[in-house]
């Protein structure tokens, strides 16, 4: 095998000048994501010293990300979907700074992050979808794994550095800082985005009502067993196997560390992750796709109980990494799976699912994982998730025989995917659906 096989596939970077603005911006804004994501969960723990609350906070962001993202969805299928990804970005920076003037006060408001997690899970699931589908596009059909490979990438990049510089500054200059930065962060990111040319919504008809737009996404995902099945293996994984939301107990508790041991803890999986992005140049050849799927999500469950079956913090950590590697595998194939045989007229409403699947199913296993951790033991909660999720796994793929069959390789007729689904939506969505159209 040579090297070329193994290591990342950059043509997209080479042959798509507008992809490369769309994966700096990405990398820029998760950077700051992060950096909110462990601050906020360190700031909960700070104010109430309970795992659940951290959970808590989560599940409302997904909650609110939910519907932001399912509206977005339907938009990003009708608008300019440049337009949306930068104006989304541009409002949610507002919140990011009250999260900093908050921070910044001697008695920080527990009900300022709670309303703070609504706004930033909104606005930001608006934007999702409209980002998501500019890629296709911009790449073409052929780069579409090596393009999942690269936003993995420039995902993890972030999600690398942010939470360790998140330990740091907590530990250092204060969380308001952390904030302070994120702001800033997808300021750079809106700016990147503008930079794009115009993209022209796709040619939908003209009486699609916003509600009919959803169930005709939802009709597309039920009908094709593949993308159904995708979804559904991954929320598998996350709402069983799931504990991030225990990473500031089990840092304190468990392993007897502080703000730098949590930053630690989230960063692990993102080094695994960063290291399957580099390796990935094997994902847009590999011949059988849903194989390589199954096995990296049945790889995250054996790992995530390995975490709570060691005391010591770099067996953790080591464990954490292999976690996360198997996660981006199962995303790259994930990623180009949907994108591939999905209609341009329906990327922003199935991307819209997958998007919300991805955010609400961890922010439910995180909330699961702390009000189990109420009752059991903290380690003993990831052992658990992660035999409850190899055994929900393989039977999931007992049953869906053709997500084993997937591959990458198989040409996917998309103009009569198209119309087949929206015979299948004009057959199952009544004529009273909808309401004032967007």
């Amino acid at each position: 095998m040579r090297l070329g096989d193994v290591v990342i596939d950059v043509g997209p970077l080479r042959t798509a000048p507008e992809f490369r603005l769309v994966l700096a911006a990405q990398a820029i804004s998760m950077l700051g994501t992060h950096l909110t994501v462990v601050a906020v969960n360190l700031q909960v723990y700070q104010l109430t010293g309970s795992s659940l609350q951290v959970g808590a906070v989560g599940l409302v962001f997904g909650v609110a990300l939910l519907i932001g993202i399912l509206s977005g969805g339907v938009v990003a299928d009708r608008a300019d979907r440049r337009v949306i990804a930068v104006a989304t970005r541009a409002a949610v920076v507002v919140v990011f700074v009250g999260l900093a003037v908050n921070a910044a006060l001697p008695t920080p408001h527990l009900w300022v992050v709670y309303v703070a997690a609504v706004l930033a899970g909104g606005i930001n699931g608006l934007g999702a979808p409209a980002l998501m589908a500019l890629v296709p596009a911009l790449v073409g059909p052929e780069r579409l794994a090596a393009a999942a490979a690269l936003t993995a990438l420039s995902i993890q990049v972030g999600a690398v550095i942010g939470p360790a510089m998140a330990g740091l500054i907590a530990a250092g200059p204060g969380l308001a800082v952390c904030f302070a930065l994120d702001a800033v962060c997808f300021v750079i990111s809106a700016v990147l985005l503008w930079l794009l040319a115009p993209v022209p919504p796709p040619d939908v008809a003209e009486d699609r009502r916003p509600i009919r737009s959803i169930v005709e996404g939802f009709s597309f995902v039920r009908r094709d067993r593949v993308v159904g099945g995708v979804l559904l293996i991954d929320t598998l994984a996350m709402v069983t196997a799931m504990p991030y939301a225990l990473f500031p107990e089990l840092a304190s508790e468990h392993f007897g560390g502080g703000s730098q041991t949590v930053g630690l803890l989230y960063s692990a999986p993102a080094v695994g992750a960063l290291l399957a992005a580099l390796v990935s140049g094997w994902a847009g050849r590999v011949r059988d796709t849903g194989v390589v799927l199954i096995g990296a999500v049945l790889l995250w469950g054996v790992a995530i109980s390995c975490v709570g079956l060691t005391a010591s913090l770099w067996v953790a950590l080591a464990a954490l990494v292999v976690a996360g590697l198997a996660d981006t595998t199962s995303e790259i194939v994930r990623r180009a799976l949907i994108q591939q045989r999905t209609p341009d007229g329906l990327q922003g409403r199935v991307g819209s699912l997958w998007l919300a699947q991805g955010t609400l199913a961890p922010n439910v296993g995180n909330m699961a994982a702390g009000v189990l951790a109420r009752s059991l033991s903290a380690p003993l909660v990831p052992v658990l998730g992660g035999v409850v999720c190899v055994v929900a796994v393989a039977t999931l793929t007992v049953r869906m025989p053709g997500l084993r069959r997937a591959r990458l390789s198989d040409p996917v007729d998309l103009r009569a995917v198209d119309a087949d689904s929206r015979r299948v939506s004009d057959a199952t969505a009544p004529d009273h659906l909808g309401g004032e159209r967007i």
